[in-house]
């Protein structure tokens, strides 16, 4: 029988009934209605936030239940490559550590050829997908990314092109002065499979307005998810959490994307990703009073469980992002309701800018290991979660990435070094002399 053959039993097991019971009776009302296969309210995700000692591992446990009942215990990964192409932005958003002025020394722009040429690099290593997600370069040329994705898909037509935040759609559509659904449409038929969820943040407008003054709104983001929807691209959905926001701002995001996908069906994860503090300028210059810096463990795996526990019943993928936590809590992670530990990236610019530690590869057979040691089943999907292969126990073959050397700079380049280049470095449409962007 097939790994993907076993039917989880739907029983809670007396342990987890057991630990539920030395809970408050409000804290357990909740968890035995999530139990029973209820959407909990905002509410009670605001309960299970405030969720500590027996609580709180009554609180991973019920996700971890939750999670066998709804996707088994195969936990999925995918190869694929970030290629975060520019780092000039016209925004000033004041979590973000990676996007530059033109006029700074640091600002990239990758050209079209070089972009190309790093997804036929990560499709001859065996990835799948190419992540493609940038900054906002000023006087950018309205119809940029959709030649960007003819280009890739002229060169691998078989790629999947994961592309675009909500943001950059908006800006396109901005630059195209077309609708957001007209700038989507050309996206598609230019070769986009997907969009990442990101620029989301956490769905609060009065703390967007905080924090990023500028950004693209709730309802703009709103619209660019489920317009993508409507059009047959699917999205993932994202938070990001550990700086300013309270357990209710958190729990009305949460309840926010289950709406969506109730009326949508468009999404295909939910991914939170831990405030990186280190050089992010909002904590860095001091510029919101009593930002913190990130969450803490237990923050960390509450948030997880908790998204589980109020979205299970609508999207069945909570990925733990391996890049914002490190490998040893995203496989912690796997026992508080997480069936998936994202792509192998190869190069992470974002994070990576912002002090996280983590982001330049994940071999695949590292992935397959931290699977197993939590005693998971492990299997490598494509973006859309159709499963690839599902690995034995015994299954020890290498993949391409994971016969890569230790030097993997020299291999792929790194973002520390990409800064420093001359040779792609941005300048202005104004003063430049060099072909439009």
């Amino acid at each position: 029988m097939s790994p993907l053959d076993k039917a989880p039993d739907q029983a809670p097991g007396k342990d987890l009934e057991s630990m539920i019971g030395t809970v408050r009776p409000e804290t357990a009302a909740v968890l035995n209605r999530a139990l029973s296969g209820e959407d909990i309210s905002s509410e009670e995700a605001v309960v299970l936030f405030g969720a500590t000692g027996h609580e709180y591992n009554a609180l991973a446990m019920t996700a971890d239940e939750l999670r066998r009942r709804t996707v088994g215990d195969i936990v999925t990964y995918v190869v694929n490559r970030n290629i975060n192409f520019t780092n000039v932005c016209i925004k000033r958003c004041g979590f973000c550590a990676f996007s530059r002025d033109f006029r700074e020394e640091e600002g990239y722009l990758l050209p079209f050829e070089e972009i190309i040429r790093r997804a036929k690099e990560a499709w001859d290593y065996g990835a799948t997908e190419v992540c493609v997600q940038a900054g906002l370069p000023p006087q950018m040329e309205g119809d940029l990314y959709v030649r960007l994705c003819e280009s890739i898909k002229e060169a691998l037509p078989d790629m999947h092109i994961h592309g675009f935040s909500p943001e950059e759609v908006l800006y396109g559509s901005v630059r195209s002065k077309c609708t957001i659904k007209e700038y989507l449409t050309d996206l598609k038929s230019a070769g986009v499979g997907s969009l990442p969820g990101t620029s989301a943040e956490v769905l609060d407008q009065e703390l967007r307005d905080l924090i990023s003054p500028g950004r693209i709104t709730v309802d703009q983001w709103t619209e660019v998810i489920t317009t993508a929807h409507e059009l047959g691209i699917p999205t993932t959905s994202t938070v990001m959490f550990g700086y300013l926001e309270t357990p209710m701002q958190l729990a009305r995001h949460l309840e926010l994307i289950r709406g969506i996908q109730q009326n949508t069906g468009g999404i295909t994860e939910f991914v939170p990703l831990s405030f990186v503090h280190t050089e992010a300028p909002i904590f860095m210059k001091g510029l919101v009073q009593n930002v913190r810096p990130g969450p803490s463990g237990m923050d960390v795996i509450k948030m997880h469980a908790v998204a589980r526990i109020m979205l299970n019943n609508w999207i069945p993928n909570i990925q733990a992002s391996w890049v914002k936590e490190g490998p040893r809590m995203s496989q912690l992670l796997l026992t508080a309701g997480v069936n998936d530990l994202g792509g192998t990236l190869i190069n992470e610019s974002i994070s990576t800018a912002a002090g996280a530690q983590h982001g330049q590869l994940m071999r695949p057979s590292e992935f397959r290991q931290m699977i197993r040691q939590a005693g998971r089943i492990p299997a490598e999907r494509y973006t859309t979660y159709k499963t690839r292969r599902v690995f034995s126990d015994t299954d020890e073959e290498l993949d391409p990435l994971d016969l890569v050397g230790d030097n993997v700079e020299e291999v792929f380049g790194s973002y520390d070094r990409l800064v420093k280049l001359d040779t792609y470095r941005f300048e202005h449409p104004r003063h430049s002399t060099s072909a439009k962007v």
